[in-house]
């Protein structure tokens, strides 16, 4: 096995030379760093992470704690998040809940005993276990798609605002008769946007109770968007609908086509997220804009700078605002 002494020897370098270039490589000049790099390369070196945590070394790995990694809203924002780990050279651990409170605690606990240097995290159910649990060890966390208060940090999107903004679209087209179809009730961002939804319903004078139908469901999938449209439509169809996101608003265009109902034609489709092919969906569809990648990224940003021990860090809850996006599924 190549030693941290072979490494310095084949760079003509010290062995404390060696120790800054992987742990503290900015006190190195750029021509050492390179030419011990060189050397870690052409031997083959691989760092023991654990036994240079135990040295006092930072570690230089983050977790990614999230619901649903099948769902392309945390594709685009993991991908946000390798961006600005990789500008520090630190790589990222990707962690699937399920929205399952015991799955996670279980990554959680994983993460710990891999002594990661903080963990993002987009709760599953709930955020009092997870909060425990990293207190518990005293890992650095940001909340990631979720707000957090003014103890912790957090990046998430004003999904309040998103959901009015998908609503006044709809009842300025003169809709009247909508559905709302989410995940599970326990889906804090489905819940902030059927807030903003009832929200713009009232404004316009009308009662949220009679104008939205809402239709919550075990899943976020496609299956689950189609099964809540074959539900609804055994009912008064609604003129019009608005899926918490895209992947269920796919679902719901599924079911209505497997109906004979026609977007937009017969009847209004919005989504939530954008995802990259909401624009090249059967019929382009309308959704609600979220700065995906940029929320990942500054997540991880936020984490690098809360983990590295700096007396001046403070907390920061970044909200960013969503934009409304009209396509084709809500003109007619």
């Amino acid at each position: 096995m190549v030693s941290i002494a072979d490494v310095a020897a084949h760079a003509g370098v010290s062995l404390g030379t060696v120790s800054n270039t992987l742990n503290r490589p900015e006190i190195v000049s750029h021509k050492t760093r390179e030419r011990v790099l060189a050397a870690i390369a052409a031997l083959g070196y691989v760092a023991n992470q654990h036994a240079r945590q135990l040295g006092g070394a930072m570690s230089r790995v983050i977790g990614l704690v999230v619901i649903d990694v099948s769902n392309p809203f945390f594709t685009e924002a993991s991908r946000g998040v390798e961006d600005a780990a990789t500008e520090a050279d630190h790589a990222v651990i990707l962690c699937n809940s399920d929205d399952s409170v015991d799955r996670e605690e279980r990554h959680l606990r994983t993460l710990a005993a891999e002594r990661v240097r903080g963990v993002l995290i987009t709760p599953s159910r709930g955020t009092r276990s997870a909060h425990r649990i990293l207190a518990e060890h005293d890992i650095p966390f940001v909340y990631l798609d979720r707000q957090g208060s003014s103890r912790e940090c957090s990046v998430a999107v004003d999904d309040v605002r998103g959901g009015d903004l998908a609503m006044t679209h709809l009842l300025e087209l003169g809709h009247r008769h909508i559905a709302y179809v989410a995940g599970p009730t326990s889906v804090r961002q489905h819940s902030d946007r059927l807030a903003g939804a009832r929200q713009a319903v009232t404004r316009f004078g009308l009662d949220p109770a009679e104008a939205i139908v809402v239709s919550h469901n075990d899943g976020m999938d496609i299956r689950s968007g189609s099964a809540a449209i074959d539900g609804l439509l055994r009912r008064r169809r609604p003129t019009a609908v608005f899926c918490a996101n895209d992947v269920l608003a796919f679902g719901a265009y599924r079911a209505l086509a497997r109906h004979g109902v026609r977007v937009p034609d017969d009847l209004a489709l919005i989504g939530y997220d954008d995802v990259d092919f909401a624009a090249d969906w059967i019929v382009p569809l309308s959704s609600v804009r979220q700065p995906t990648r940029q929320l990942g990224y500054e997540a991880a940003r936020l984490l690098l700078d809360h983990s590295s021990g700096r007396a001046d860090h403070e907390h920061q809850q970044i909200v960013f605002q969503p934009e409304l996006v009209v396509r084709q599924s809500t003109a007619g």
